[in-house]
């Protein structure tokens, strides 16, 4: 070997050892950078030559400055990323569901369901007794109430959970045009970057936008040969090569809220329930608070059918001069449960009892609601005709399709024992109005005026027999619950609403801990160690003083040539 490639041997040598002290440095500034990939630089022998006999060595040659990552360990975690952050989303739903319910407080909906219970028992026991009838009025009104009090804040916190989703779309496509933007420079600077290196700026950027993106949707993302990343979702791509799309909302009423899904913009395809912390978000929304608003709708669709059908059985102190029903029929001359009731009548019937205000006289007359399906079955023009035809009574029928029925001058009317349920399923004599919680309210006739609550079957004021069995019908048995109560069936809500928020929780930390294990890999990978850091410069320090010493013998041999 000459001296002069001796020289350029060296040369190069104190070239390489500064950048492996520059990378060693920029390893070290960036040790608490968040998400900052340790870089290493990547030395080989150089390229060797012959003369005469021998093949000499030139050195030391830098190929690059690349990043230390396991790709396979970031598909991992971003998977882990959506599982866990899906699970920790219909956590955080199930907690807030729990704090809206507020089960076990004075203001929970057993209390006023007892409250409720506790006042017709009051009633029950002293029948005659006008400020018990009241208070059961107002108990009545406040049972309505916080049931459509929750019913409005469900729906208020599925409207947040929709705010929610249109927010991750929003951040998701920001996300994509990024890690597009990036691959464009990712790619310009390592085809004219020095030594082939990797943009290591560049790719941290990215691969924390990736791990961002996978916390809200399941992405799978394939590295190119010149450093760019094709980007996918399911089975469909959101970046590849040069082309990409986005993230659209489409909206939809769902259980009267307005709730949105999500698609692809070019594709179509539904991303809604793919994964990560969008799908986590809207199975909360649709699932867990949807679910409970169904269960909710049952209970208080069951309370109402029921407790009107006990209360339209009885008759209050006052009879009616003047009656419309609440609800109105689809078509009048369309069978009574075929009609577009909310309840469906059954085969059956019930009284009109009819008294002269100045004689006392009463007649009582039986009108049947022929529901078999033998035959011609009863619709609301039957009905009509039916009520009609008794002496000093009239019946008519709205433009908007509801039937009302008036008594003639001195004469009061009242609707009882009736079996059929057509009164509950038309809105007549009842205690409540609506089909759901949504619409549960007090009927005005009955709330303005006590003496039209029917605890009575016809003894008088002094009977409460009707009273005693509205006491019982949250303990009775109904079809419509499957043969539950509504006392059993509510504990199940409740119950169902404790063991699901607990199994959330559960799943939850699990993944919580995977996720973790996960980066704690990728830390003792990819992190940087302040130590072998300091190891790594004091070995580049000490080589560059030998190439620099080797230098200084080079100079010193070529003193001692020129001097001779």
């Amino acid at each position: 070997m000459g001296l002069n490639t001796a020289l350029a041997t060296a040369g190069r040598s104190l070239e390489v050892f500064s950048t492996g002290i520059q990378v060693a440095g920029q390893n070290i500034s960036n040790s608490s950078t968040p998400g900052y990939i340790r870089e290493r630089l990547v030395i080989e022998p150089n390229s060797s030559y012959s003369t005469g006999s021998l093949i000499l060595g030139t050195g030391v040659l830098a190929q690059g400055v690349r990043q230390e990552i396991d790709l396979f360990l970031e598909t991992r975690i971003h998977t882990a990323n959506g599982e866990y952050e899906a699970s920790a989303a219909r956590e955080l739903i199930s907690q807030q569901l729990e704090g809206e319910v507020n089960e076990l407080t004075e203001g929970d909906l057993s209390t006023g369901i007892n409250k409720f219970l506790a006042a017709i028992n009051d009633v029950a026991n002293q029948p005659e007794s006008v400020p018990f009838r009241q208070f059961m009025l107002e108990e009545g009104g406040r049972l309505t109430d916080q049931v459509r009090s929750l019913r409005n804040r469900l729906d208020n916190l599925r409207s947040d959970q929709t705010i929610k989703v249109k927010s991750l779309v929003e951040e998701s496509n920001r996300l994509i045009d990024e890690v597009q933007g990036l691959n464009d420079q990712i790619l310009r600077s390592e085809l004219g970057g020095l030594l082939d290196s990797d943009a290591g700026a560049l790719r941290t950027q990215r691969y924390k936008a990736l791990n961002r993106l996978s916390e809200i949707i399941p992405i799978r993302s394939e590295e190119q040969s010149d450093g760019s990343v094709n980007l996918f979702v399911g089975s469909t791509f959101l970046i590849l090569g040069g082309n990409s799309q986005k993230l659209e909302v489409t909206s939809k009423i769902d259980r009267n809220v307005n709730v949105t899904e999500v698609r692809l913009d070019s594709t179509r395809n539904d991303v809604s329930t793919l994964g990560g912390e969008l799908r986590g978000v809207i199975e909360g929304r649709d699932q867990i608070l949807g679910g409970y608003v169904d269960e909710l709708n049952t209970y208080t669709t069951n309370l109402i059918r029921e407790f009107n059908k006990i209360h339209a059985a009885g008759e209050g102190t006052q009879g009616f001069e003047e009656l419309t029903s609440i609800v109105r029929v689809n078509d009048v001359a369309a069978a009574l449960n075929q009609a577009g009731l909310d309840f469906d009548p059954e085969h059956g019937s019930f009284q009109v009892k009819l008294t002269n205000s100045l004689t006392g006289l009463t007649e009582t007359t039986n009108i049947r609601i022929d529901l078999d399906g033998i035959g011609a079955d009863t619709s609301l023009d039957d009905l009509r005709s039916a009520l009609d035809a008794v002496d000093n009574l009239s019946a008519s029928i709205t433009t908007d399709n509801r039937l009302v029925v008036t008594a003639d001058d001195s004469y009061e009317f009242k609707l009882r024992d009736d079996t059929s349920g057509i009164l509950a399923s038309l809105g007549l004599n009842t205690f409540f109005t609506g089909k759901d919680s949504s619409d549960f309210s007090m009927n005005s006739v009955v709330a303005n005026d006590q003496a039209f609550l029917a605890i009575s079957l016809g003894g008088g004021p002094a009977d409460g027999s009707n009273a005693v069995r509205l006491t019982d019908f949250h303990d009775t048995a109904f079809d419509g619950l499957g043969g539950e109560s509504l006392n059993d069936y509510y504990d199940s809500m409740i119950s169902s609403l404790a063991q699901s928020s607990a199994s959330e929780a559960v799943v939850t930390n699990g993944l919580s801990s995977f996720s973790e294990s996960l980066r704690n890999q990728r830390e003792q990978f990819s992190g940087v160690s302040l130590d072998e850091e300091a190891i790594k410069m004091l070995e580049f320090q000490r080589a560059f003083q030998a190439a620099a010493r080797m230098i200084t013998t080079i100079n010193e041999m070529y003193s001692i040539l020129l001097s001779i």
